[in-house]
């Protein structure tokens, strides 16, 4: 695997990976411009942005660009998150310079019609709705609104339909000309790839753009709320969130705080599927996850349940927290690391997860660290670590709750904090 960079003269970054013995290639651009670059009054605005993409350019109708990247076999696609919105597309190795220029096209030349708008804001609109009618999706969405209150990080990405009723094209150009200059872009192509034919024609397709200047206070800083949410509803079941403040993508606890999530609930074998699932017959779902950010992170439990069941099962689970704490075994630690190096390995054997994950890298670090740089940070992280991250998360964190559903029953945020430190 070869890893090469190239930045143009106004700051337009090029990262490829050369995969031997793949036909295809991954290739995107992403943009440093998420739900959390939004002001309140624009809430939603990037993901808009996002579906515009796709609805017509100068040169292509809507329906030419998918027939352009699908007559050749290929797909494209977009997401946007907190911190990044991206457009990619995955195509044979000799159709990647018509995958760069339809990206390319969408991203530079998009017309926002207004009757296309409106099209797509009543796309948006039942999307929104949708998630009202997907509990857990929406419990998390509470979750991060909880722990994050009153700030860009812990709104919803979609955005209030209120506010989505409203976008006109003139709101679409603005958080274009703020956020999509070239310094905050980042193409990556992974697979069957040419590195010095991609940065020629990136050259030519971005090479004239403009820098544009953020201000310095575009990212609110991160404050952790923490509190619950309960939404009583008359569902099959609780959905019950709960997250811990943890720590962020550069902090080397990340590492800690990923494995013990995956001790306490990444797997079959983890205490929270085992305990709650397996021995006790509490939920179907339930699983523990560690996410970060810039300059925070949270530790999140998840699990459905009945309303007859939700103390009994949210008592277990902070009960397994405070037992991780004394009693996590060196077999467990070693297992989640193996677990975490396994799933880094496999899924790099995807050009798409590879891409995906040097676009990421690049944002945080500004350069790409070797992969023998991350297995040994994983394997660095002891036993002692991990119960130490558990007494601290259990003791000192703050906490935020989410529930969704026939919940009347369940114990409140702070009976379940209070039990976690007694």
């Amino acid at each position: 695997m070869t890893i090469q960079t190239h930045q143009l003269s106004n700051g337009f970054q090029i990262i490829t990976e050369q995969m031997p013995g793949l036909k295809s290639t991954s290739i995107g651009i992403w943009v440093q411009a998420g739900g959390r670059h939004e002001r309140i009054e624009q809430n939603g605005i990037a993901h808009f942005l996002e579906h515009m993409a796709f609805k017509g350019t100068k040169t292509r109708t809507a329906l030419q660009i998918a027939e352009a990247i699908e007559d050749v076999g290929g797909y494209i696609n977009a997401y946007t998150s907190r911190e990044m919105t991206a457009y990619y597309a995955r195509v044979l190795e000799d159709d990647v310079t018509l995958g760069l220029d339809v990206i390319s096209d969408i991203l530079l030349n998009p017309v926002f019609d207004p009757d296309e708008i409106e099209v797509e804001r009543g796309v948006i609109l039942q999307e929104i709705g949708q998630t009202y009618d997907t509990p857990d999706d929406i419990v998390f969405d509470w979750l991060q609104e909880v722990a994050y209150p009153e700030q860009a990080l812990g709104r919803t990405i979609l955005g209030p339909a209120e506010r989505v009723s409203q976008f006109s094209r003139d709101d679409l150009d603005g958080f274009v000309a703020e956020h999509y200059g070239p310094g905050q872009m980042i193409l990556v192509a992974a697979g069957a790839v040419n590195h010095d034919e991609i940065v020629a024609q990136a050259e030519a397709l971005f090479g004239h753009l403009s820098a544009v200047i953020r201000s310095d206070n575009v990212i609110q800083p991160a404050a952790f709320g923490g509190g619950e949410r309960r939404e009583i509803k008359d569902l099959e079941q609780v959905h019950f969130a709960l997250a811990l403040e943890g720590p962020d993508y550069r902090d080397p606890m990340i590492y800690t705080a990923q494995i013990y999530a995956s001790v306490m609930g990444g797997g079959m074998s983890s205490r929270l599927f085992q305990e709650i699932r397996e021995n006790r017959g509490l939920c179907y779902t339930i699983f523990a996850q560690a996410g970060a950010y810039e300059d925070t992170g949270l530790t999140t439990f998840y699990a459905g349940t009945s309303a007859e069941q939700i103390s009994e099962l949210a008592n277990v689970t902070i009960d397994e927290m405070k037992r991780a704490a004394d009693d996590m075994s060196a077999a467990e630690v070693a297992r989640a690391r193996a677990q975490m190096k396994a799933g880094l390995l496999m899924g790099l054997e995807s050009p798409s997860n590879r891409a995906e994950r040097l676009a990421r890298l690049w944002s945080i670090w500004g350069r790409i660290p070797s992969l023998d740089e991350t297995i040994t940070s994983i394997d660095a992280v002891t036993t002692g670590d991990v119960r130490s991250f558990a007494g601290e998360i259990a003791t000192q964190a703050g906490a935020a709750m989410a529930l969704y559903g026939p919940a009347e029953a369940a114990p409140t945020l702070d009976a379940l904090k209070a039990r976690l430190v007694a």
